[in-house]
């Protein structure tokens, strides 16, 4: 039993942390309790043992462990039902060799186990209140014994966003920072102004509570640099290895994530434009690369990539990743300026294509095993021998794609597609060209798609100096890539270069 005092005391803590409210209906008991850890919002440092709550309860054992699971399913609803709390808990061991017997029996274990009942029971004397006269009799008639139980909720029982909301100023609690993304072992936030003061206590509950991640940075700054990363901090975890490894189109990307530019959010983008626009043996130009998020999984499906990048350390990695990911015969990488690269990229492709014999590279299409015995003084091995088939693809002097995912700026750079084929053979077939842009209105507007779409359509006439009769906006596919934020859309807009513009 638990005396009157230590109960009184218990109950009073347990008062600022918990809300409860209980009534009975058709002789079922309806309980609600809504819990939170115990607040502290002058905390700046993180301090674990504070979360430490002890919940009175009371606890079923059954000497035979059977009726556990015959009173959960007969009167579940005197049971401990909260979620992240189980119901059945481990007891101490049993003492007599019956009862160690009886539990190996069982469950093949020493263990005892007990049932916790309703957190509307704090004690013993609470039982005979709120247990039917049915599951009364049951436990009287297995012999059970009903002992209190002290149940801790420490640290490790609350979620992120409840210890933030445990600690933060109350002025902070509409919007708990709790977002983030990962790449890699390292998760990326975006600390509003007023969180800022709080980043470290931030960054380490979401470090604690994601198993999967052992750096937590911030941005502390907009992209400002002309290679498209960004000043960060880190704000939790190992400081000392910002290379990580990616995941994404069933490739690996490895980069340094504070020297280049790596948006996770955009691997369903990567995705629609292998999978919908680029075909095996087609020539694509990627003229902001990166890492290759485009241009390795197209090399993947067989497309021969021309792959750049302005920043070097994008262009170290975009090389590391074509090698990692084994389409170096079909995916070559390039560190120009954008605008430099457009105007070369048909020389560029000439160039590869006189480089190689007759024109042709040879593509690994399948890996065979060969399986042969051989046989020594002692015993017999079987050994693999693995041989590597491949095929022959000519590289056409036709470019079918450019991509262009620099959306701050990429429309700027169109007008280098005028003349694009002076002094070459014009292509019977002229390239698509995938540009990535936003589109930023005011908050006090609210444009339709449509105006959107000729906003946008406007500001690539104007880049590419032309016309709506050579390049309408009919002639123009939109597609909504992400909401950067409510009033900044993001597109990519498709069109075929105009042969007006080409020549």
């Amino acid at each position: 039993m638990i005396n009157s005092n230590f109960k009184a005391t218990i109950i009073k803590n347990l008062s600022k942390t918990f809300e409860s409210s209980s009534i009975y209906s058709k002789n079922k008991l309806i309980y609600k309790m809504n819990y939170h850890p115990p607040v502290k919002r002058d905390m700046k440092i993180l301090d674990r043992s504070f979360f430490v709550t002890k919940l009175p309860l009371c606890v079923i054992k059954f000497p035979d462990p059977k009726n556990i699971s015959l009173f959960s399913k007969n009167f579940k609803q005197f049971i401990l039902r909260v979620p992240r709390i189980p119901h059945v808990i481990k007891l101490s061991s049993p003492k007599s060799e019956e009862e160690s017997k009886s539990a190996a029996a069982c469950d093949n274990s020493i263990v005892s186990k007990g049932v916790l009942l309703t957190d509307s029971i704090n004690s013993l004397n609470d039982v005979p209140k709120i247990l039917s006269p049915d599951a009364q009799q049951f436990l009287k008639d297995t012999n059970a014994e009903l002992m209190p139980y002290e149940y801790i909720l420490d640290y490790d029982f609350w979620k992120a966003e409840e210890i933030l909301r445990a600690v933060l100023p109350e002025e902070f609690l509409d919007e708990i920072p709790t977002g983030f993304t990962i790449t890699g072992h390292i998760a990326h936030l975006n600390l509003r102004k007023e969180f800022k003061p709080y980043d470290s206590l931030i960054g380490q509950v979401i470090l604690d509570k994601n198993n999967k991640i052992d750096c937590v940075v911030d941005k502390v700054s907009s992209i400002a640099t002309k290679f498209r990363t960004f000043p960060m901090k880190v704000i939790a975890g190992k400081a000392d290895n910002l290379i990580v490894e990616q995941k994404e189109s069933n490739c690996t990307f490895r980069f340094d994530f504070s020297k280049v530019y790596w948006n996770s959010r955009l691997h369903t983008e990567h995705d629609r434009l292998v999978t919908q626009y680029f075909k095996p043996n087609e020539v694509v130009c990627d003229v902001f690369g990166g890492v290759g998020p485009f241009a390795v999984p197209a090399g993947k499906k067989e497309v021969i990539v021309l792959a750049n990048d302005l920043n070097p350390e994008s262009f170290k990695y975009l090389k590391e990743n074509i090698i990692l990911n084994k389409v170096t015969e079909n995916v070559k990488p390039f560190n120009y300026d954008g605008a430099e690269f457009i105007k070369k990229s048909p020389m560029l492709l000439k160039e590869w294509i006189e480089q190689q014999p007759d024109g042709i590279i040879k593509l690994p299409i399948k890996h065979r095993k060969k399986k042969r015995r051989i046989n020594d003084d002692t015993k017999s091995i079987l050994q693999e021998k693995r041989e590597i088939e491949t095929k022959n693809i000519t590289i056409p002097f036709e470019i079918n794609h450019f991509v262009m995912n620099l959306p701050d700026s990429a429309i700027d750079f169109l007008g280098e597609f005028n003349h694009l084929y002076n002094g070459f053979e014009i292509p019977k077939n002229l390239p698509y060209i995938h540009v990535h842009c936003f589109e930023k209105y005011d908050n006090d507007e609210t444009p339709t798609m449509e105006e959107l779409y000729e906003r946008v359509h406007k500001r690539i006439l104007r880049s590419m100096n032309t016309t709506t009769e050579i390049l309408p906006l009919a002639s123009c596919s939109f597609h909504l890539v992400r909401k950067v934020s409510p009033t900044k859309p993001m597109f990519c807009v498709s069109f075929k270069l105009p042969r007006e513009l080409a020549e």
